[in-house]
């Protein structure tokens, strides 16, 4: 779970709200929400399609309920399979119990003598279409965040329009002045405090599952190659940050 998530999200509105002060009220406008939030939607739905889109929430979610496992913990298991093939044979690792279902796909393939060659194109082709996946629901979210301030311009000249349509009535300027700026308002707010961040946030974690999926595919190389633990423990120290690097070296 990634907390800094919530963190952000919740210091951003408590923040923005304290701003806004007792009158939190005249800050809420109908007719704003209706285009700002109805345009957004409008537009993501016409970018994508619609089962996409229905997913979107799932796929925010994916920011807050993160599974990835450390890159450090992750060669530590590794290199105790390798350990265990060297001693026990390639065929020793049907007995060990693989909780990562991607290294499991891996190991698995090696066991059922699969050439490395044809075990990096399979595990290659799984972080391709994975990472398509990714793209769509980082696309949408960033499409989010391009609309909104857009519908909030767009909100910003019907309010003007409504104004100087009704100059002759005073009455009516004060609710056409309201859409014009809350508008703009509520497309910022939902694009620099929701979807652009969301859609950040997911990008980041898309580069982290890349590089712990290559790092695995390099894993599942060495021993199906019969490299030696000390080697692969090399290899894969290369992932690593220096500060992490150093701790798994320490290790041998």
């Amino acid at each position: 779970m990634d907390i800094s998530t919530i963190i952000g999200l919740l210091t951003a509105i408590i923040l923005i709200l304290m701003a806004m002060g007792s009158n939190i009220a005249s800050f809420i406008d109908t007719p704003s929400l209706m285009i700002v939030v109805g345009g957004t939607i409008g537009a993501i739905f016409i970018r994508y399609p619609m089962g996409n889109v229905f997913s979107i929430f799932s796929i925010g979610m994916k920011t807050i309920f993160n599974k990835l496992e450390a890159p450090d913990i992750m060669i530590k298991n590794i290199l105790s399979l390798s350990v265990e093939a060297k001693k026990n044979g390639i065929l020793g690792l049907e007995k060990v119990k693989i909780e990562n279902t991607f290294l499991k796909k891996g190991v698995q393939l090696a066991i059922d003598g699969v050439e490395p060659e044809l075990i990096e194109a399979v595990l290659k082709i799984d972080v391709a279409s994975t990472g398509a996946r990714h793209e769509v629901g980082i696309g949408m979210l960033a499409a989010g965040g391009d609309a909104a301030p857009a519908f909030g311009m767009i909100g910003t000249l019907v309010g003007l329009v409504l104004m100087l349509g009704n100059m002759d009535d005073p009455k009516s300027i004060g609710p056409a002045m309201s859409i014009a700026l809350l508008t703009t308002l509520y497309g910022s707010i939902l694009a620099n405090v929701i979807f652009l961040p969301l859609s950040d946030k997911l990008s980041y974690f898309h580069d982290r599952e890349a590089e712990l999926k290559n790092l695995i595919i390099s894993g599942i190389l060495s021993i199906a190659n019969g490299d030696h633990p000390a080697v692969v423990q090399e290899k894969l120290a290369s992932f690593l940050q220096p500060k992490l690097r150093a701790s798994v070296e320490q290790k041998k």
